[in-house]
């Protein structure tokens, strides 16, 4: 088995009872920082994101390994009566406890913040949820892609007049992941400060409310509904993507400034000067006839070409990189974006890094994430189970 390194937080023991994406990823970052966390996963297959998605070399979903780097796995049945007593002493000690079940699921399984509380009072309590803690839809679950359309996300997304378009990745899910260790890292500077244990809530639609940002401000501010922009945004124009001879380029300019940079890059100067397109507002009400006008030149040079006049003048550009690109881009590879990691078998598994760093850190965790329940052995002998009690538990299918 492949030991975690030491870290930031290595005092701090997390009980990671979540599932799929949002709550794992909350808890990988506490892993990454050090934290001991122990997952907590149904012996009939644990969590379901191990069967989704491409597997890698040791039969191990992707998906799954994105999101549990640095944890141990137990299997522990929590619907068995006699599971509980191997959860009331994970709860004991743990410092932070993440779940994501269903408020009512929660409650019947015994991982509820009122049972939290009382086995352990300086615990932060984490919970995951679809919907929120309130109203009518609080035991409704919530996925990324049905809260990109539940929240309006994906009214936002694609072209007007198409059909919609769902955002290439779990944007909503991984946000909430984010928002929910900013919250449970606050808590915890709580607690540090006298504060005491506390609860964190965190859903997946507070996390798509908030991305609508300036969208739902709007509305609410005007009463002006947004529409699906394409490539673009509708209160800048020239911004967007344009075909060049051998793909896509993201070239922009945010203020009138930069469209005169822009039209210069472009050689075609003249064009910062016309009436129709001297203001941004001006280029708004000739939208239509800007991008037509831009796109005819644009695809007379290759990416390359325009890249490097843009960049040249100073002007805001991006080629359309497929993942491969990304992945490969000396930029993201300088930024500690790609790691490794060792699994049970000594094989480096490339995962990604972390979000953020830390001058006092040394990095994300080296560890793969664990096999399903292979750790529950050691767990067990270490909250002092005998060897006795671990075979009834066995036998009573709590395990």
């Amino acid at each position: 088995m492949v030991k975690q390194q030491a870290g930031l937080l290595g005092e701090l023991k997390v009980l990671d009872l979540s599932r799929v994406l949002a709550g794992p990823y909350c808890a990988q970052l506490l892993a990454d920082l050090g934290a001991q966390v122990i997952k907590v996963e149904s012996p009939a297959g644990g969590d379901e994101n191990r069967a989704w998605g491409t597997k890698n070399d040791e039969g191990m979903t992707c998906n799954f390994s994105s999101v549990n780097r640095g944890k141990r796995s137990i299997t522990l049945n929590l619907k068995s009566p006699s599971a509980q007593t191997v959860l009331t002493r994970l709860i004991e000690q743990a410092d932070v406890v993440i779940q994501s079940f269903l408020p009512e699921t929660a409650t019947k399984l015994g991982v509820d913040y009122e049972r939290i509380k009382a086995l352990n009072a300086r615990a932060i309590y984490c919970s995951v949820s679809g919907y929120g803690i309130k109203g009518d839809l609080v035991n409704k679950p919530g996925y990324d892609l049905t809260m990109q359309a539940f929240s309006g996300v994906m009214s936002t997304t694609g072209y007007e007049g198409e059909k919609p378009v769902r955002i290439g990745i779990s944007t909503i899910d991984m946000t909430t992941g984010l928002t929910a260790f900013g919250g449970v890292m606050t808590a915890l500077h709580a607690r540090q400060q006298g504060h005491g244990g506390s609860s964190v809530y965190v859903s997946l639609l507070e996390t798509a409310v908030t991305l609508l940002g300036y969208h739902a401000v709007t509305w609410l501010e005007k009463g002006v509904l947004p529409r699906r922009e394409g490539s673009g945004v509708l209160h800048l124009t020239p911004y967007q993507a344009f075909m060049c001879k051998d793909g896509y380029l993201l070239a922009g300019a945010t203020n009138d400034a930069a469209w005169r940079r822009f039209a210069k890059a472009l050689g075609e100067p003249q064009l910062a000067d016309d009436p129709r397109f001297l203001g941004n507002d001006d280029r708004l009400n000739n939208r239509e006839t800007l991008v037509g006008l831009l796109e005819a030149k644009f695809a007379t040079q290759t990416t390359a070409y325009w890249t490097k006049r843009f960049e040249a003048n100073d002007v805001a550009v991006a080629p359309l990189q497929t993942l491969d690109q990304v992945m490969t881009h000396p930029q993201v590879l300088a930024n500690d974006m790609v790691v490794e990691a060792v699994t049970n078998k000594g094989r480096k598994a490339k995962l990604l890094g972390m979000p953020f760093k830390l001058s006092s850190h040394a990095g994300p965790s080296t560890k793969q994430a664990p096999d399903l329940g292979e750790d529950t052995l050691d767990v067990l002998k270490e909250l002092n189970f005998t060897d006795k009690e671990i075979a009834d538990l066995r036998a009573s299918g709590a395990l």
